[in-house]
């Protein structure tokens, strides 16, 4: 324990350094813990490793002086310092609650602009603990005029073409806070904690003259499940920051630097027996695409994210041999698999996180296409489509394909690249085409099968014909795929892949003109 110090200045320091750190004091600690919440020194306690917090600007705040003596300090509500991680140096942003419930009017000058440019300045990743009401009409009276609105989320926008971004959503968030949950590269709220929005219900009736609650408007089912804006949701705080830990291990800490490889713990050479048959032969037959994935990746390493949006495709980061990378698989128990607009929007992000934080993008692909209909066709599915195709083949990360079991129309095509370091295998099982033959057939042979004397024998027929064309052997013969293998030999082929991988990634460190990421 630190020796009180003799030195008047040094003691003055002290004093108001503690009357800094005491937030917004007993009643306000007292009323966010009675809500289930922890004050924001409580959770930079634990997301930081023990004792790391190196806090920046703790005497900012709002003083009250008697005379030329500091009678009393309300603490600025926003904590920024640097944190470390599993030893890895973080900066964190924080907003105090329990002062003028984290909004603007509670500050005192731009701390977290402050922030932003450090870790900007000094390459480091950022994480924001959310939680705060946005701007108030107060702070109109507070500086004595209103004020033009911009500017605040330019940092923002640029740190996230160098820097790895985590926000937690820890209570109700809106306005320019709420923005910044969705200004990342990874996000997490808390179950029946959290709520995001625009503007919250008061706001919303005077505009709308709509009454709803703010959980009506911004719960994990609003956000989390049906916008997306948010990805994943925790059940507790202490949930949330493990997420933000394990989202940081496996990225870099900055575009300049490669991504951590952590000593491997699995067996390089493992051939799992399951992968044989792993393949149902009936088509219409679902699969357990988490279990695939640990089957051929490091065991126990991938980490998904998004899992409660856009179901059919499957979006995370694991490892293959200790080395970080993207992985994305086609996941049959929802719609099939089939790409749609949401899904769209989950392969759009993980391509963009891959080529800017240079880790290799493993794709186990079983896609049976764009979904159809008029639902889609309103969401503007032809539109989404053809940006990921952009961002697809604009890309420049190492990538791996191996169709598992088909890949059929433009949809399809998407997993493939024509330049870069790109590999693209086939198992046994896999099918492909620009369409499906059962429906090619209906349109293709329509007039043969109607003026046939049994037009379903003969549709059969011609499908059967079509079918035996549909081997990929006959494709590997052409070589238009460049190689079947036995699924057992993927994991050894994803490790090769990694390894080559490495030399091509670090050629690639550094901002460039084309790697740029949109929330």
């Amino acid at each position: 324990m630190t020796k009180p110090s003799k030195n008047k200045q040094i003691t003055e320091l002290e004093r108001r350094q503690a009357l800094g750190r005491k937030m917004g004091g007993p009643d306000s600690i007292a009323f966010q813990h009675s809500r289930g919440k922890l004050t924001v020194r409580e959770r930079i306690d634990a997301l930081a490793d023990e004792g790391s917090f190196d806090e920046i600007g703790v005497l900012a705040g709002s003083p009250e002086w008697n005379g030329n003596s500091l009678k009393s300090l309300t603490p600025a509500n926003t904590l920024i310092g640097k944190i470390k991680i599993n030893g890895r140096k973080v900066f964190v942003n924080g907003g105090d609650f329990t002062i003028r419930g984290g909004a603007s009017d509670g500050g005192v000058a731009d701390k977290s602009g402050y922030g932003e440019r450090y870790a900007f300045e000094s390459r480091l990743p950022y994480v924001r603990l959310i939680d705060a009401s946005g701007g108030s009409v107060r702070t109109f009276e507070k500086i004595g005029m209103t004020y033009t609105p911009g500017g605040r989320v330019a940092r923002g926008v640029e740190m996230m073409q160098t820097v790895p971004v985590a926000s937690a959503v820890l209570g109700s968030v809106a306005g320019l806070p709420a923005v910044y949950a969705a200004l990342c590269h990874f996000n997490v709220m808390i179950k029946n904690i959290s709520q995001v929005f625009v503007g919250g219900p008061p706001v919303v009736k005077a505009a709308l003259g709509a009454d709803i609650t703010k959980e009506e408007l911004g719960n994990e089912k609003v956000q989390v499940n049906t916008s997306g804006v948010i990805q994943n949701l925790a059940k507790t705080e202490a949930e949330a920051f493990a997420m933000i830990q394990r989202f940081l291990s496996y990225m870099p800490q900055n575009v300049w630097e490669m991504a951590p490889r952590i000593d491997p713990t699995d067996d390089p050479a493992r051939r799992a027996e399951e992968l044989v048959d792993f393949i149902p032969e009936n088509p219409r037959q679902i699969y357990d695409v988490h279990k695939l994935l640990n089957l051929v990746l490091d065991q126990d390493s991938f980490f998904e994210i998004q899992p409660h949006y856009g179901r059919s495709r499957l979006t995370g980061l694991a490892r293959v041999e200790g080395y970080p990378v993207a992985v994305m698989a086609n996941n049959p128990r929802f719609h099939g698999g089939t790409l749609n607009s949401t899904a769209i929007d989950k392969a759009r992000r993980l391509i963009q996180l891959a080529d800017v934080f240079h880790l290799p993008l493993i794709y186990l692909c079983d896609e049976p296409g764009f979904m159809v209909g008029l639902e889609e066709e309103k969401k503007g599915i032809l539109r989404d489509g053809a940006a990921l195709a952009a961002i697809n083949q604009m890309s420049k990360m190492p990538y791996f394909t191996a169709i598992i079991r088909q890949a059929f129309g433009v949809a399809g095509g998407l997993s493939y690249r024509p330049h870069g370091l790109y590999r693209r295998v086939a198992w046994p099982s896999a099918r492909w085409g620009s369409m499906h033959i059962q429906g090619g057939v209906n349109a293709a042979y329509r007039r043969e099968i109607d003026n046939a004397d049994d037009p379903a024998a003969k549709r059969a027929e011609i499908e059967a014909r079509l079918t035996e064309l549909s081997s990929p052997f006959r494709t590997a013969h052409a070589f238009n795929v460049e190689d079947i293998i036995d699924p057992r030999d993927t994991r050894r082929r994803l490790i090769d892949f990694v390894e080559d991988a490495q030399p091509i990634l670090r050629s690639q460190l550094g901002e460039t003109a084309r790697n740029v990421y949109l929330p």
